[in-house]
């Protein structure tokens, strides 16, 4: 963690000191990904704390409202970073040439993790992989057709298992994160 928050440090640190459009309104301003927002605040906090520079301006647009933003022209007006969980469209990427905007670069800082859990005071569920797409899939195989997801319990999927409640937490489908 502190080997991360150092690296993204160094980079903020390097676009700062690289950014005239920064220096002239003398904060660098990122927009970007809802879900990268907690983590992008801090490190912007830390950073003012521990730099003779100000405070980045975090902005939680999601990554494709970022995108726009940032991709709409080369000037004060518009965003420094945009901070995303997901890569940039070969789309967004054309605009941002269409609009002037150059010398993009790409840094990846981390990335999403998926986890199963129950707990630990419960049997511990031996699942397949199949198990965990047949509860986790929008749409699943039935009769040679996808059908909407019909199952709410584990033992629906494989009677080996218990007649639980599947219960599913992660970010909105408008999520890049997803």
């Amino acid at each position: 963690m502190k080997r991360l928050l150092k690296s993204m440090l160094i980079a903020v640190a390097m676009v700062v000191l690289a950014s005239s459009f920064a220096s002239a309104r003398d904060q660098i301003r990122i927009v970007g990904s809802s879900t990268v927002y907690p983590f992008a605040s801090y490190v912007a906090e830390e950073f003012g704390a521990t730099t003779k520079y100000p405070t980045p301006v975090i902005e939680s647009t999601g990554s494709g409202g970022g995108h726009k933003l940032t991709w709409a022209g080369d000037g004060i007006d518009t965003p420094d970073i945009t901070n995303s969980s997901r890569r940039i469209k070969v789309s967004e990427f054309k605009r941002a040439m269409e609009n002037g905007v150059d010398g993009i670069i790409e840094v990846v800082f981390g990335y999403d993790g998926i986890v199963l859990a129950n707990n630990e005071k419960a049997e511990r569920l031996k699942l397949s992989r199949e198990d965990i797409l047949l509860a986790v899939a929008a749409e699943v195989p039935k009769n040679g057709k996808l059908v909407k997801n019909p199952y709410e319990y584990w033992d629906e999927i494989n009677s080996d298992l218990p007649h639980n409640k599947i219960l599913i937490y992660g970010p909105p489908t408008s999520s890049g994160t997803r």
